[in-house]
């Protein structure tokens, strides 16, 4: 029984002294198994940031100015190409700049006034055609009959818009003034239709105090007594913006009909005006004689 206690004795002191002999080369193979895993995270995870710290705000740096730089150049290149273009009548830039001149309609119109049929005599009576009298006649039979005209503008301007307006449609200049100096008493009015309305042909006026059209300037008051000749003289539409307050009504009332001389319009453009175009015929051929 002695040396059983001593034997139990003796082989737990062998097993507690195995177990703390080998304990701590336990605990320090876990260690070392453990450290290369933590220090091989530590090794890669740091280059990662460092590199991606170093490396991306150099790469902005360099990224942007190259992509400004191109896209300047190209900018510039592209400029300078339309300008050298443009600068030495490109073709392109030239049929902008004509079609900005002459708009769509304008050059078959412009075709039709040089086929205006030309006048050779006092006493053609068309009401399309070209000026016999001078601009200078034309003013000298004004003052003549009356020196002191009560109108906007001069005589010598007030008859270079008639001239202007009525050679672009093909309406004899010189006649229409002649029609405009009988439509106002050679300016000195008197009757509904007062010098500030710049309306020389009587446009819209029915009597009765009726003063019809206004107009801004006298050169729109010319282009409006144009543009109302033509309306029945010819089925073309005119070259500017019609002003002519009653150039539709004339023009869808005679459809494809047309008036061809100034006798015509008695009793149509005056009533009941028998003798209405012989008399501005007349004055026409007076006008001449200055």
């Amino acid at each position: 029984m002695h040396w059983n206690s001593y034997g139990k004795y003796l082989l737990t002191g062998v097993v507690l002294g195995s177990f703390l002999f080998y304990a701590p080369s336990v605990t320090e193979a876990k260690r070392a198994h453990k450290a290369p895993q933590s220090t091989a995270e530590v090794t890669v995870a740091v280059p990662d940031v460092v590199e991606t710290k170093a490396q991306r705000p150099a790469r902005k740096h360099q990224a942007e100015p190259k992509i400004g730089i191109h896209q300047d150049l190209r900018g510039e290149d592209s400029l300078h190409a339309t300008s050298e273009k443009e600068l030495s009548g490109g073709s392109d830039f030239q049929s902008r700049i004509h079609n900005i001149l002459y708009p769509a309609g304008k050059a078959e119109q412009q075709m039709t006034q040089l086929s205006v049929p030309q006048t050779v005599s006092a006493y053609d009576n068309s009401i399309i055609g070209t000026p016999l009298a001078s601009q200078e006649q034309c003013v000298r039979y004004l003052l003549s009959n009356n020196p002191n005209p009560d109108i906007t503008v001069s005589p010598q301007q007030l008859v270079s818009y008639y001239y202007e307006e009525g050679e672009r449609e093909g309406i004899r200049p010189d006649v229409a003034f002649a029609q405009a100096l009988k439509e106002t008493g050679f300016f000195r009015y008197g009757g509904d239709v007062i010098p500030q309305q710049n309306n020389f042909c009587g446009l819209g006026t029915t009597g009765g105090g009726v003063k019809g059209a206004f107009f801004a300037t006298a050169q729109l008051g010319v282009r409006a007594h144009i543009q109302h000749l033509l309306a029945y003289s010819s089925t073309r539409e005119p070259s500017e913006p019609v002003i002519d307050p009653r150039y539709q009504l004339v023009r869808d009332s005679y459809g494809t009909r047309t008036l061809g001389t100034w006798e015509d319009l008695n009793g149509r453009w005056a009533v009941p005006g028998y003798t209405y175009g012989q008399s501005i015929l007349s004055m026409f051929r007076a006008m001449l004689t200055e």
